[in-house]
């Protein structure tokens, strides 16, 4: 069985028929040529698919795209502006030497400002020390929240420091 569905994809509506079996990240790399998520364990372990779904991170690739018709989807090829250029994330990413081969990289940098704003909306991890105040943005708060993401070429200290500086320059936590 198909449906047509319609998504926001990096500020742009684009419609397309799927089969109900098609997974988001099938829907985005296959059928609308976005390829910024990448397919790595296809079991949503290794995060390289995540994108920011109606502004939560999701993994794509555990996400059917039938159940997704009329969402916002941002990947990290979204997350830059053409007029003020990369996304504080991305820029970090960069200034840190935060990746090495790449693969994981897209992922990685969405899956971290969705972890900013769930920091910012107050939502505590298991390594938040006090439940009554918002959680603060530390190594262990990072480490955890991005343990979805896997980094095959292990560029994790690295990745810490791009989400230190990128919530540092966005001039909150």
């Amino acid at each position: 069985m198909e449906s047509e569905i319609t998504l926001t994809v990096d500020g742009e509506p684009r419609t397309l028929t799927v089969d109900h079996r098609t997974t988001l990240l099938d829907a985005l790399r296959d059928h609308l040529d976005v390829t910024a998520p990448k397919k790595g364990c296809d079991h949503g372990q290794c995060g390289s698919c995540t994108v920011l779904q109606d502004g939560r991170r999701v993994t794509t690739c555990l996400s059917l795209a039938v159940a997704q018709d009329g969402a916002e989807i941002v990947t990290a090829h979204g997350l830059g502006d053409p007029e003020r250029g990369l996304h504080p994330m991305q820029q970090a990413f960069v200034d840190t030497d935060a990746f090495q081969c790449g693969y994981c990289t897209p992922g990685q940098i969405c899956s971290a400002v969705g972890m900013l704003e769930e920091i910012r909306a107050g939502a505590p991890s298991v390594v938040t020390e006090d439940l009554t105040d918002a959680p603060e943005l530390t190594d262990a708060e990072i480490r955890e929240r991005l343990s979805g993401n896997l980094c095959r070429c292990g560029a994790y200290v690295n990745i810490v420091a791009a989400v230190r500086q990128a919530a540092g320059s966005e001039g909150r936590p």
